[in-house]
């Protein structure tokens, strides 16, 4: 077997994983309306093999920060922190915080979004208070 073989067979198991079909492999198929082998070339042509081995780390992180963004986007949190200046920074992180954790739990986003806008709008009624 040359190397180039090897490598692809290295490559092939790492992608091959559990966990790698399960979080990005069958999702970003989908998305990308693609099959699963087509998605799984392209991967193998962009990234070598270390960087294969650290990407299912890198993307659960992304995750939560996409889902951070997401939330902040959602929420509207940029205009009740930066520009009205009505709840603190920390306020907002400790928010999304909660939710991220709630969809992570497996709660859809849907449903979490609306609990965020009610904790939201809870926290807005007892800044007016005092």
């Amino acid at each position: 077997m040359d190397d180039d073989s090897k490598m692809k067979l290295m490559k092939e198991r790492i992608v091959g994983s559990y966990a790698w079909q399960r979080d990005i492999i069958n999702p970003l198929s989908q998305e990308f309306e693609c099959t699963p082998e087509e998605l799984k070339e392209v991967l193998f042509k962009l990234f070598d093999m270390s960087t294969l081995e650290a990407f299912h780390s890198t993307f659960e992180t992304a995750s939560d920060l996409c889902l951070n963004q997401k939330f902040n986007a959602d929420l509207r949190l940029c205009w009740f922190i930066g520009t009205l200046e009505v709840i603190t920074h920390e306020e907002g992180e400790k928010l999304k915080e909660k939710l991220i954790n709630d969809v992570k739990s497996g709660k859809s986003y849907d449903d979490v979004l609306k609990q965020g806008q009610l904790d939201l709008f809870n926290l807005l009624k007892e800044k007016s208070m005092y």
